[in-house]
């Protein structure tokens, strides 16, 4: 029997959470999925969580455990490497183990019998649809899952710091006027092929994100140069002529045999755009992915006014959208955003924080003013 945990949030959230993955697997089924991983029930997720927060508080050799846990049997896992007895599932194991999977795309593969969790090995490979729950950092967990298609980053279900419950409210996607790029992050827009362009959106925004520096990415269009009006001339580092190597990737067919070269080019090219937003200023790409420049200083153009008030929200059950003033969203740089997406409509702004928090400025038709989504919660 699951033992009765003693984290509240744990017992809070299990039953959401078991929910949501009950509404997932019967759209894999009825839409014929096959590679999806097993069905998780409230005892297991409630008894994972626990687990976990415990372990996250702990330190080895005084550094807290960083640990990815994936919910599934050996057999699902493609080629894992299986330990030679299992071990149990307690805060002091998940403690000693985790260093040896710190690092991205490994995990440690956890499954029941006669209602008691257990570790049994590690693995890269994880089917569609399985539960993974991560710890971030000490308190702080994600429960979240592979996409069916089985690229890009996995799908959030929900953020717990200590006693904070943030659960994704799936109906964002449905919300007038939700960009392409959210609704890819919450897992709605499932692409045929990687390299669908808001898929590569979001490829980006977890790579400015990860280099903790901070910065701007403005995706501008390219059939139209009015952008150059809300940006102060020159810009500080034009790009001539325009960097084209994830434009020509994209372009680009591969069949299976080269997907993984294929994919590792396009990852490289997505890290070599967002490591220049690490630079002061605003760097500037546009709907093909070309690089256009960066380091370029936003200035409000002089056919529009003042940007006074946005609208804000963020993706979590319970939120409610607010007017407030630019600066409410944070410093220069959100407002600096909020401003050219103001005076270019067109435009979408990516803003990263250095304390982590990510939002996302477009042009609200319905509000008829800014909406700067706060993405942060699904990028983790």
């Amino acid at each position: 029997m699951y033992a009765e945990s003693t984290y509240q949030a744990a017992r809070l959230v299990s039953g959401t959470i078991e929910t949501y993955f009950a509404h997932h697997f019967a759209t894999a089924t009825r839409n014929g999925g096959e590679d999806t991983g097993h069905q998780p029930y409230a005892p297991e997720i409630e008894a994972m969580i626990d687990t976990a927060f415990w372990a996250s508080l702990r330190h080895e050799e005084g550094v807290s455990p960083k640990v990815t846990l994936a919910f599934l049997p050996p057999e699902q896992a493609g080629e894992p490497l299986i330990f030679g007895y299992r071990l149990r599932f307690t805060p002091a194991v998940l403690t000693k183990l985790a260093p040896a999977v710190e690092r991205p795309g490994i995990h440690l593969g956890v499954w029941h019998e006669n209602e008691e969790l257990y570790i049994w090995g590690t693995t890269r490979e994880i089917p569609g649809n399985c539960l993974v729950l991560e710890v971030i950092e000490p308190g702080l967990l994600v429960i979240k899952h592979r996409r069916m298609d089985g690229f890009g980053k996995f799908v959030n279900v929900a953020i717990l710091k200590g006693d904070q419950i943030k659960i994704v409210d799936e109906g964002t996607a449905r919300a007038p006027d939700c960009p392409d790029v959210v609704t890819s992050m919450l897992g709605f827009k499932l692409p045929s092929f990687w390299n669908d362009s808001m898929n590569i959106l979001v490829q980006l925004a977890v790579s400015m994100r990860a280099h903790g520096r901070g910065g701007s990415l403005l995706v501008v269009p390219s059939v139209s140069q009015s952008w150059r009006d809300s940006i102060l001339q020159p810009i500080l580092y034009p790009v001539v002529p325009v960097f084209s190597r994830l434009a020509d990737l994209l372009q680009q067919e591969s069949d299976a045999a080269s997907q993984n070269v294929w994919r590792g080019a396009v990852n490289l090219a997505v890290e070599a755009i967002a490591g220049l937003t690490s630079v002061d200023g605003a760097t500037i790409i546009n709907d093909r992915y070309e690089v256009l420049g960066f380091g370029a200083k936003i200035g409000r153009s002089e056919t529009t006014d003042r940007v006074e008030q946005i609208i804000i929200t963020e993706p979590v059950i319970g939120n409610k959208p607010a007017r407030v003033q630019p600066t409410q969203t944070g410093g220069t740089r959100h407002l600096s955003a909020a401003q050219f997406v103001f005076d270019q409509r067109d435009a979408v702004a990516l803003v990263a924080s250095q304390d982590g928090r990510f939002t996302i400025f477009t042009w609200s038709e319905t509000y008829g003013m800014v909406h700067a989504h706060r993405v942060d919660s699904l990028l983790l």
